[in-house]
């Protein structure tokens, strides 16, 4: 098939366009008498999820034996019939809207998944060019299997560990085991956030596409380019291709280039990010844009928790450079690579000697409602959010100081720094 839609740097399409684009990529009739469900994004994304929702219903639902949804949570907090509702724009009682089901993905439950294979470490191996050689189970959401067809309906932005989000991953790890998910988290982190946000077709892509080979049910994907302005790009097509159009639309939409790197910044998250496990986007997405012995500090005065998921385990292994753990890796291989990566991404680039200790390139600091003690504790600065006034921030660019309102999905790089947003899949 041919990839469906449209979308321009500037531009953001009408409902009407919407629509059509909508209706055309049902036109078929392929998906007539089907059972068919629809992995779609959390709250802690924004995307037009009402909009799309209800247009599903309308178009396709009469045309169906069935249309459930699914909440490609990965990791995160199962949403309640309050937050589903806001998420779909339309009342859920009970986890159903009418005779439409709106499942969380329980991800914390063995019996969820199915096993649908193994990636060999051979071609573990090739596909990291030998960073990494090992086994990789592809466990999924066993539920998809009730299904005759999947449609993947998200946002694509850069992402710290695979590139940009959207497309199969949507399965991994939105819908996916523990496994899978611990090693894609993991091969992002040895290779950095620094290199991978926002680069294209990068290695954990690659994975994640190979794994998604072994689906054993027709995927088609709706990928969505949005920005809080309007929706500027809609593309459907096989996952690979539509997170294609929309990748190549999201490297000119969703990156800003700077002159040179900032001193100081403040990363002002907004309260779709409850902890910072997911407000952390607020230093992914600034981390090269920063100067060496810069700061970024993530200012969210709402959120009082670490991690609702893994906050236990990060009070335990703290936050740190890639190369800490790589080190004593002896010590902390038991750890959920997921977790361990993370942590890295939050502390960012730097080096680490068993004689002399850390140096991170820059410090990330808190300026949240956990304490203090807490911060120093898990290795992170902290700031008072009180005493942060925001507007003594503003318009100080040129001195080197930042606010970014808003942030966490917005990449800011510094031009002529050698990392490249231009491939896609059609070139790896």
């Amino acid at each position: 098939m041919s990839t469906i839609g449209k979308g321009a740097p500037g531009t953001y399409l009408t409902p009407d366009e919407v629509r059509q684009i909508v209706t055309q990529a049902f036109d078929s009739g392929k998906l007539d008498g089907k059972r068919v469900i629809v992995l779609i994004p959390d709250g802690t994304r924004t995307m037009p999820m009402p909009q799309m929702f209800a247009l599903f219903q309308e178009i396709l639902r009469p045309r169906v034996k069935a249309l459930d949804y699914l909440v490609a949570l990965g990791t995160h907090t199962p949403m309640n019939d309050r937050q589903l509702s806001k998420l779909v724009g339309a009342t859920v009682v009970n986890g159903k809207v009418g005779e439409t089901n709106v499942f969380n993905h329980l991800w914390s439950d063995p019996a969820t998944f199915a096993n649908l294979g193994t990636i060999a470490a051979a071609d573990i191996a090739k596909i990291t060019d030998g960073k990494m050689s090992q086994d990789v189970p592809v466990t999924l959401n066993k539920l998809i299997l009730e299904y005759d067809h999947i449609i993947i309906c998200g946002p694509v932005f850069p992402h710290e560990v695979v590139g940009f989000s959207g497309g199969n991953k949507y399965f991994f790890p939105g819908i996916g085991g523990a496994e899978i998910i611990n090693f894609t988290h993991w091969l992002g982190a040895v290779i950095t956030n620094y290199e991978v946000i926002g680069a294209g077709y990068t290695p954990v892509r690659a994975v994640i596409d190979r794994a998604a080979q072994l689906v054993p049910k027709p995927t088609t994907c709706f990928a969505l380019v949005v920005t809080h302005e309007g929706l500027a790009g809609l593309y459907y097509d096989t996952p690979r291709e539509a997170w294609n159009a929309a990748a190549a639309l999201s490297s000119k939409v969703h990156i800003k280039w700077v002159d040179k790197p900032f001193k100081r910044v403040l990363s002002v998250m907004p309260p779709m990010y409850d902890d910072l496990w997911t407000a952390a986007k607020g230093m992914y997405k600034m981390e090269p844009a920063v100067a060496d012995g810069g700061e970024v500090i993530i200012y969210s005065p709402h959120i009082d928790e670490v991690s609702y998921t893994h906050g236990k385990i990060i009070d335990e292994i703290g936050y740190h450079v890639r190369d800490y753990f790589l080190k004593q890796w002896e010590k902390f291989r038991q750890y959920p690579g997921g977790v361990v990566a993370h942590s890295t991404h939050v502390k960012g680039m730097g080096t680490y000697d068993p004689k002399t200790g850390e140096d991170p390139r820059i410090q990330v600091s808190l300026a949240t409602r956990i304490p203090e003690a807490r911060c120093r504790k898990i290795n992170l600065g902290y700031a008072d959010p009180a005493e942060i006034d925001i507007e003594s921030w503003l318009n100080r660019e040129e001195e080197g100081v930042l606010v970014v309102p808003r942030a966490g999905e917005t990449l800011y790089r510094v031009k002529n720094n050698g990392l490249s947003t231009a491939t896609t899949a059609k070139d790896a």
